[in-house]
C-alpha cells in the first residue's frame, strides 16, 4: 500500500528520521571480510553497491566505531560475500557486537591476498581497496574488483523492517 505524502507531517532532519525511512527500503545484505593484525574481521553490511563497471569497483559504508573499522582501515584487499535466504544466523552473528564471528559454526578459509572467504555464499569477491571518504561518521570504501565466484546457488537474503527476509515471488 502507497500514501500519498502529507507534507504537513514531515519531519526534520535527524539520526532518526533516516534510519526510519530506510527502514522502508529493502537491500541485498553482505558480510565485509579482511585480515586484521589479530586475525580475521568482518561484519553485516547493506550498504554495498556496484560504482563502476570499467574497472569493475564497488562501495560499501562503515561506521568509525565499529570494532572491524580499525582492520579495514589499514587493509589492502577486503572480501566482499553476498548472502543468501539460508543465512539469516550468519548475517546475524557478523552483526552481532562482541560475537565470535569465525569461529564455529562459521565456515571459511583464508583466500587470494590472505582474505577470509566464507563458505555457501551467493557470491563472492576479494576486492583492491582504493580509497577511504570520510562521511559524517561513517567511511565509504571504494574497492576494485580483483577476482571472484558467482556461482553459489540460491536466493538473496534481504533486510527490510528491521529484519533478514527471503524474497517472495
Amino acid at each position: 500500500m502507497t500514501a500519498t505524502p502529507d507534507l504537513g507531517t514531515s519531519r526534520l532532519a535527524s539520526p532518526d528520521l533516516l534510519r526510519s525511512v530506510f527502514r522502508q527500503h529493502a537491500a541485498g545484505v553482505a558480510v565485509i571480510t579482511a585480515r586484521g593484525e589479530t586475525g580475521p574481521v568482518g561484519f553485516t553490511a547493506t550498504s554495498l553497491s556496484s560504482v563502476s563497471a570499467q574497472p569493475p569497483m564497488l562501495s560499501f559504508g562503515i561506521s568509525t566505531g565499529a570494532s572491524s573499522w580499525p582492520a579495514i582501515s589499514g587493509a589492502d584487499h577486503v572480501g566482499v560475500h553476498i548472502l543468501g535466504e539460508h543465512q539469516e544466523q550468519l548475517a546475524a552473528t557478523f552483526a552481532r557486537s562482541g560475537a565470535d564471528r569465525f569461529g564455529a559454526p562459521t565456515a571459511w578459509r583464508e583466500g587470494p591476498e590472505g582474505v577470509p572467504v566464507l563458505d555457501g555464499v551467493l557470491a563472492w569477491l576479494v576486492c583492491r581497496v582504493v580509497a577511504r571518504v570520510p562521511a559524517g561518521d561513517h567511511r565509504i570504501v571504494l574497492a576494485e574488483v580483483v577476482l571472484g565466484d558467482p556461482a553459489g546457488s540460491g536466493r538473496p537474503l534481504l533486510y527490510h523492517q528491521g529484519r533478514f527476509n527471503g524474497l517472495r515471488d
